[in-house]
């Protein structure tokens, strides 16, 4: 992806100086980080049949009483993007005007999709649409494992990741790559919350109080994810070479690969996160590819715009369903627990989406995040999963009795393919590498939350998160396996919606003010009264101008008449 210079507007963005580079870590906000997160592994370790009681019950309390607020806040990120992404603020760059992007397009968008939902899409490519396919979501839809269920299953599995999650993404990520770049105040949420805060604020202890929820939210939310990993490695070893999936076997799993990322962190973004998410991508599109050659091919390419086209068309049903009519438990076991899930991911995956994204402009940013990385997604699902329930279609595999079993139904479908044991073991390896990609760039994230927007934070800070990150990832398959990792994850993004909204309205308020944007909006323009008051008075002024210049030429024409009647005297 190139960047466009010659759109680029000629002014400079930012008067004041740029802050250090490294700044030190924040000892409030890591000490507070660290403990509260110790005291949730213990109290899981410790005492799993309190841990898990205490969370369904506060689950079942979120649901019933905030589900409405995880699909509204979910659809005015989306609605906001694509404002930003079209309108004349998408000229504006993230950085100097002058600045050039620091990666390549193929290395950014390859780091920016591992980020985002790499184990996700392993874990759900070929799950989610086969339970949708086998049990239908229970809206008025067609029966069971029937054709239109195959239609159906797709379009949930979009729904659900595509356009809304990396809309999720793009605001958090282009939020804090103009703070960062453009206004110079550090990658960190608390900076975007100067024009509400103020600065003196921001850098107080409500800005810590917002940096302290981005860092539990990002701890939970990568922990979800890893735990997802762990269990599908597992079920991927059992398959090939027949391990006994055991939470033993998850923990070793996160153990070892917890490891392996410690040293993939040491050794920075340009080298470790950078060559682990291009190699992931390589591998990704390499087993999608033979997937599809081999598969059923003609079907697959028939049901992208035959899925796509009714997924666009019910977008705004879809996207407003609360539960409110019934079917409560299904919306929290599926699109709440995503929509939480996205949004505790938002400060890891935004943050690093900001920290690999200086240079580009606005539009390139929204577009790129928006389109890119849900095509892929809606391409991996009909590859993936179309090809599953065609297989359970035919006959060819009994893909529906493992529909429960969302960490082996990938391998189960690989099975019934030519190639199968290579073909897994790419699948397992490309886990493999998503979870220490994952679990590298949450600790990044994490440890320049904490260092008042580091670029490069500490060493040692980003292997203690990524060690803590790992335990939380275990105590929750401990207490519970993923039912225990979902419902940790919508607990946590409950308050951090909140911050969310309050991000973007602190966000729109200085973005209106950027000279790059075409036009200067004046200080003092609060909302429609103001404007109202401004015309008002502009129409007084001018009324009052005309009025003592018609008083002057009055005044004028006297002045002369007088002076010639003294010369007729």
């Amino acid at each position: 992806m190139t960047t466009d210079l010659s759109s680029t507007p000629p002014s400079s963005p930012e008067p004041h100086p740029e802050p250090p580079i490294d700044p030190p870590p924040d000892r409030t906000v890591v000490t507070i980080g660290v403990l509260a997160v110790l005291a949730v592994v213990l109290w899981a370790a410790l005492d799993k049949g309190s841990f898990s009681g205490a969370t369904n019950s506060a689950l079942n309390w979120v649901l019933a009483n905030f589900s409405w607020l995880f699909m509204i806040a979910a659809n005015v990120f989306l609605v906001l993007c694509v404002v930003l992404a079209l309108g004349r603020y998408g000229r504006i760059r993230l950085g100097k005007d002058d600045d050039e992007p620091e990666f390549t397009g193929m290395a950014w968008i390859a780091m920016m999709f591992s980020a985002g939902m790499g184990i996700g899409l392993m874990f759900y490519g070929v799950g989610e649409p086969l339970q949708h396919y086998v049990e239908a979501p229970p809206f008025g839809g067609p029966q069971d494992g029937s054709a239109g269920a195959e239609r159906v299953a797709l379009e949930y599995s979009f729904f659900h990741w595509t356009l809304h999650p990396w809309a999720i993404y793009g605001i958090s990520g282009l939020a804090l790559a103009y703070v960062t770049f453009r206004k110079g105040r550090g990658n960190r949420l608390s900076a975007v919350f100067v024009p509400l805060f103020g600065r003196r604020r921001a850098d107080g202890w409500q800005g810590r109080v917002v940096d302290l929820l981005a860092v539990f939210a990002t701890v939970f939310g990568t922990a979800t994810s890893l735990g997802l990993g762990a269990l599908q490695i597992a079920g991927g070893l059992n398959e090939t070479v027949g391990l006994s999936a055991s939470t033993r076997l998850e923990l070793l799993i996160i153990v070892v690969l917890g490891a392996a990322f410690v040293f993939s962190a040491m050794s920075g973004l340009h080298r470790g996160v950078k060559w682990l998410s291009s190699i992931n991508l390589v591998l990704a599109a390499c087993l999608m590819v033979f997937i599809f050659v081999v598969g059923p091919t003609v079907y697959i390419l028939n049901s992208i715009p035959a899925t796509l086209g009714p997924y666009l068309q019910e977008l705004l049903i879809t996207s407003t369903r609360t539960g409110a009519f019934g079917q409560q438990r299904w919306l929290g076991a599926w699109t709440i627990f995503y929509w939480a899930w996205w949004l505790s991911w938002a400060p890891f995956v935004g943050t690093f989406l900001a920290r690999i994204s200086h240079g580009r402009t606005v539009r390139e940013f929204l577009l790129a995040v928006l389109l890119v990385p849900s095509g892929a997604s809606a391409v991996w699902f009909c590859v993936m999963g179309g090809t599953a329930i065609r297989l359970d279609r035919n006959g060819a595999a009994d893909m529906a009795a493992h529909a429960d079993d969302a960490e082996k139904s990938l391998f189960t479908m690989l099975d019934a393919l030519p190639l199968s044991w290579v073909t897994s073991v790419v699948a397992i390896l490309l886990v493999t590498m998503y979870f220490i990609t994952s679990a590298d760039s949450a600790s990044l994230v994490m440890g320049s939350l904490t260092s008042r927007g580091a670029l490069h934070p500490r060493t040692w800070l980003v292997v203690t998160w990524g060690v803590l990150m790992s335990a939380v990832a275990a105590v929750l398959l401990l207490a519970g396996g993923l039912d225990s990792l979902k419902s940790g994850t919508i607990l946590v993004a409950l308050p951090f919606v909140l911050v969310m909204l309050g991000l973007c309205w602190a966000f729109l308020r200085e973005l209106r003010q950027d000279p790059g944007a075409g036009v200067t909006r004046p200080q003092s323009v609060h909302g429609l009264r103001d404007a109202v008051r401004r015309m008002v008075g502009d129409v007084m002024l001018q009324q009052d101008q005309e009025t003592g210049d018609r008083a002057h030429h009055r005044r004028l024409r006297r002045a002369a008449e007088s002076r010639k009647t003294d010369g007729d005297r």
